[in-house]
């Protein structure tokens, strides 16, 4: 009987260690994901897999521009009454209490709600949004990931620096998107992953630009 219950218990300590090796490497290295939103059309369409690259966490190398990645919804949207262009920042206040709460929120991200993005400017960057086009430090954005009739409009963030810590991001279905132009600039801490590649469907399986 001594045997059986050590047998259980050495399986056991397998389970619960092969459990904790997976959710470190889905929380530091790399993880899937499926697009639930139309906001990323035509670059990504809904229910499509995709892998994204999350050892930022280890290396803490920012995104660059023109990544698309995903990151937690903030709390708020603003109105154009509201928006400070001094100040475009998101708001989160919705932090989990107690231990278990966030275990589940920040590793399980069961009850995450998330959105997936392009990266269009930095902090420090001078964003302006006018004549349905974006700039950028003073540069027209050139967009060829972009359907050719996509007009870029915004009456809420539309001329503004991106604060210290932060990154400015919109989805390529601009028409179709709550993105930072509502929300505000999403801090880096709240960045979930950057998209590697397309894995499903398979006849799209790749890189995505």
């Amino acid at each position: 009987m001594k045997e059986k219950y050590k047998d259980i218990l050495e399986w056991v300590y397998c389970i619960i260690i092969a459990l904790v090796l997976a959710l470190l490497f889905r929380y530091f290295v790399a993880t899937p994901t499926i697009v639930k939103q139309r906001s990323m059309f035509p670059t990504l369409q809904e229910n499509q897999r995709l892998i994204l690259n999350r050892t930022f966490r280890i290396t803490k190398k920012k995104p660059e521009k023109g990544d698309i990645i995903t990151f937690e919804a903030p709390t708020k949207t603003y109105s154009k009454w509201e928006a400070d262009q001094s100040n475009p920042v998101a708001v989160y206040d919705n932090e989990p209490k107690g231990l278990f709460n966030k275990f589940v929120y920040y590793i399980l991200e069961i009850t995450k709600k998330s959105y997936i993005k392009r990266v269009i400017a930095l902090e420090g960057d001078h964003v302006k949004i006018e004549d349905n086009k974006v700039y950028v430090n003073g540069e027209l954005l050139e967009e060829e990931y972009l359907k050719n009739d996509v007009i870029t409009e915004s009456d809420v963030f539309y001329d503004f620096i991106v604060p210290e810590g932060y990154f400015f991001a919109m989805g390529d279905n601009r028409t179709k998107s709550t993105d930072c132009r509502q929300i505000g600039c999403i801090p880096f801490d709240k960045l979930e992953g950057i998209v590697i590649f397309r894995f499903w469907p398979f006849s799209e399986f790749g890189g995505i630009e």
